[in-house]
């Protein structure tokens, strides 16, 4: 018999021997021309990064509250970012879920819920002082290491607000893990609560919320003001991302970003919260927010804070706030605001707050928008200009009141107060008892007020005295001149006598208000 051992060993040495030409070509890991490395790393991009999957039955990290989805944040942020897949269920939140830079943190569409725990309110037994890292609490019953907390007096709200984690605890004292932003006395009614932003994010930049529902559990919990809170909340936040998210009842403002420069908003639903629907503030600039929904809010549907600059706002629907459906103000300038629905809202549809010169919100436009049936309880204005605001662009915008007569509201188109500047309406369909309420003095202020020009109002007057026998004369010469709320036109007959043979009243919507024969 033939060796079996010999054969396969004979056959090991011929595939040895054999020429090269049908073995596989040799592989060229060389760099290809379009890799490089990244600005800040020593290596070129990879196709895939760190991800990891929570869950409350299942998952790399399974659990149900802040704790476990903490956990993947910081694992994947360690990594340098990636991807936290979160699953169906709900999670209880005692702290913030708190991002990190370039993670992505990404729910199961209209599945991952990220509920706020009951508050605990206690006043505090000692002052608070500035820079201190620890509170005393008269009831330290609910108060817990781990759980976030804010603490204020009445006269330490906005920025002065502290929000933190406490760190640890020795009878009614509590460590915290950052220091008060400001003194909080007894005097002042100083309070401590564990309320916090669901999901917030601090000092980072390149961090993506997708796909959560964040619900605040207002009715559980104590207020906590936009300027340090909301339902999602960025400080510092530059360059973050959140998308498909819907955030609801919170005990203040649903999506707040303060000092974050290009952030974009897009395809949110924000409703049913104390305080503002979407607030970008202090200084956040080119926002865009994009396809949002923001209704049912205490307050403004959409609330330009401070210095909010050079932003995109487009396609949003704001409607039935408790204020106003769009708010601009201090120093929120070189805005566009377009294709947004602004209906049924308490007062008026856009506000533009009142503020002197150097700080009121000039050069935005607003194009294309649908601004319908403000006003629920009293008289309101489709938009109302208010203190030194100038240069402002109102472009083919429909303003109406599409409601039953009796219960018309929005009675007013545009109001313009007395100390604005120039503003320019062109292509607007205006239907409202007053097109346009113009509170200000003298011909200058009234420049590119209306599409309106000298030739059109004379045009007006031409139309007019055709149909009115008492009037109708041939070769006449008109005079136009702009008083403070109409133009006066005088229309003089051959030859001329002193004061013309009539003058007419037409207001800068162009009405007659008034033909007066001369003198």
């Amino acid at each position: 018999m033939r060796n079996p051992q010999l054969n396969i060993t004979a056959a090991i040495l011929l595939l040895a021997l054999a020429p090269a030409g049908g073995a596989a070509e040799k592989q060229d890991f060389s760099p290809r021309p379009e890799e490089e490395q990244l600005p800040r790393a020593m290596h070129s991009r990879m196709k895939t990064g760190p991800a990891i999957s929570v869950g409350v039955r299942e998952g790399d990290i399974v659990g149900s509250d802040n704790r476990a989805l903490q956990a993947a944040v910081d694992y994947v942020a360690g990594l340098g970012g990636g991807v936290v897949e979160i699953g169906a269920g709900e999670f209880i939140m005692r702290d913030s879920l708190h991002l990190r830079s370039f993670v992505t943190v990404r729910g199961t569409p209209g599945k991952t819920i990220l509920r706020k725990a009951k508050a605990t309110v206690s006043p505090l037994a000692l002052d608070g002082d500035y820079g201190e890292e620890q509170i005393t609490v008269v009831n330290p019953d609910g108060f817990r290491a781990g759980y976030g907390v804010a603490v204020w007096d009445s006269q330490s709200g906005g920025f002065h607000t502290t929000v933190a984690r406490i760190t640890g605890q020795n009878g009614n004292t509590f460590s915290i893990d950052k220091p008060l932003n400001d003194d909080c006395t007894l005097a002042h009614k100083a309070q401590a609560a564990t309320v916090f932003p669901v999901v917030s994010g601090y000092d980072l930049e390149g961090a993506r919320v997708e796909n959560l529902i964040v619900d605040g559990n207002k009715e559980e919990n104590v207020a906590l003001n936009g300027c340090r809170g909301g339902g999602i909340f960025l400080y510092r936040g530059f360059g973050a991302v959140i998308t498909n998210c819907i955030e609801r009842n919170f005990h203040g403002d649903g999506i707040s970003f303060q000092q974050s420069n290009d952030v974009l908003v897009q395809g949110c639903v924000s409703e049913d919260n104390a305080g503002l629907g979407i607030h970008p503030g202090s200084g956040s600039q080119r926002p865009v927010v994009r396809e949002c929904v923001a209704r049912r809010n205490g307050e403004d549907g959409l609330f330009l804070c401070w210095r909010v600059r050079h932003g995109l706002f487009e396609n949003n629907i704001l409607e039935n706030n408790g204020r106003f459906g769009i708010s601009i103000g201090h120093k929120d300038s070189d805005n566009l605001l377009e294709n947004n629905q602004v209906r049924s809202n308490r007062q008026d549809g856009i506000y533009f707050r009142n503020e002197t010169e150097g700080m009121a919100g000039h050069r935005n436009r607003l194009e294309n928008n649908v601004i319908e049936n403000n006003g629920l309880k009293a008289e309101a204005a489709g938009i109302r200009i208010r203190g030194e605001t100038k240069n402002l662009i109102f472009r083919n915008n429909i303003i109406r009141d599409t409601r039953a007569p009796e219960a018309r509201q929005q009675s007013i188109g545009i109001r313009i107060e007395e100390s604005a500047g120039e503003v320019i309406l062109e292509g607007n369909e205006i239907e409202a008892k007053t097109k346009l309420e113009d509170r200000r003095q003298g011909p200058q202020s009234q420049t590119g007020l209306l599409p309106l020009d000298e030739k059109k109002v004379i045009e007006i007057a031409r139309a007019t005295l055709s149909t009115n026998a008492g009037f109708r004369r041939d070769g006449v010469s008109y005079q136009v001149s702009q008083q403070s709320s109409n133009w006066l036109v005088t229309v003089w007959g051959e030859p001329k006598t002193p004061g013309g043979f009539c003058t007419l009243e037409i207001t800068y919507d162009g009405k007659v208000k008034s033909i007066r024969p001369g003198r």
